[in-house]
């Protein structure tokens, strides 16, 4: 694997909770691009936003049309939206039909970053209670990227990492509390 250039998670059911443990521990240092896709049944991601924003020590914004990728912030899929990462490296939505009866997609967002950063990329799937991210990570770890995946019996819903793990394997399977600290030793000089 290349040098991190950035990190997409995916979850669900669980997820938020799961977002700020893993958010909450990353290095505020962090220079990559992150990327979040949380399924949350909301018509809005602000909410999600702030939740984040108060556990994490990176800037959370919701990410927006045409706009670029940046490092040093995470950037949440919008409610309503597949989010998907171009070559040029910025955002580009789409209201395609639901993958895996989501929208936003993990599957999609993972697929289109391994696309853009191949090696360069890792991708983190947490709680969840459906199979979304499994063929996106399975993707990613074609391209060169690493997989990490939330180790299931730390899951509130093991559903989504059981599913990742069946499908595509994982680099790395570790409890919950292990996630950022793994991050920030992968990614950091």
């Amino acid at each position: 694997m290349k040098h991190p250039a950035a990190i997409v998670l995916g979850c669900s059911a669980g997820g938020p909770e799961a977002l700020k443990t893993v958010l909450g521990g990353l290095d505020p240092h962090l220079p990559q691009t992150v990327l979040v896709c949380c399924h949350t049944g909301s018509e809005t991601v602000e909410l999600l936003c702030d939740l984040l924003g108060r556990a994490s020590r990176l800037p959370v914004i919701e990410a927006a049309e045409r706009e670029p990728v940046r490092g040093g912030v995470v950037q949440v899929a919008p409610a309503g939206y597949h989010l998907l990462v171009e070559r040029d490296l910025h955002f580009t939505l789409s209201v395609d039909p639901r993958v895996n009866l989501s929208r936003p997609s993990i599957d999609v967002l993972f697929a289109s970053a391994a696309a853009a950063w191949r090696g360069a990329l890792i991708g983190v799937v947490l709680s969840g209670a459906n199979a979304d991210g499994a063929e996106g990570m399975r993707e990613l770890r074609r391209l060169g990227g690493c997989a990490i995946v939330q180790a299931p019996d730390t899951a509130s819903a093991h559903t989504m990492p059981q599913a990742t793990l069946d499908r595509a394997g994982a680099d790395h399977c570790v409890p919950l509390d292990a996630i950022a600290p793994l991050l920030n030793r992968l990614c950091l000089p």
